[in-house]
């Protein structure tokens, strides 16, 4: 499954990326999640974008930020 990624990264408050509607956690897992947990994933998009609708795109997701979802998704 491809992956839903628009190239436009931006985290809300809530580090949703305002691009693809992904959490920061369901991005860093996406590499090693099975195709249904993808398709779990993808489900919920339509409505986290219809959610967000107004929110505004930082464009920065931040090495930081990436590497706190990998600690906390580790343990």
């Amino acid at each position: 499954m491809h992956s839903p990624c628009v190239a436009r990264c931006g985290l809300n408050a809530d580090d949703y990326c305002m691009g693809c509607f992904r959490h920061i956690d369901e991005i860093v897992i996406w590499s090693q999640a099975s195709d249904e947990q993808k398709k779990q994933i993808c489900d919920k998009l339509a409505d986290r974008k219809q959610q967000f609708s107004g929110d505004g795109n930082s464009q920065t997701l931040s090495r930081a930020k990436w590497l706190e979802a990998e600690k906390r998704i580790k343990r």
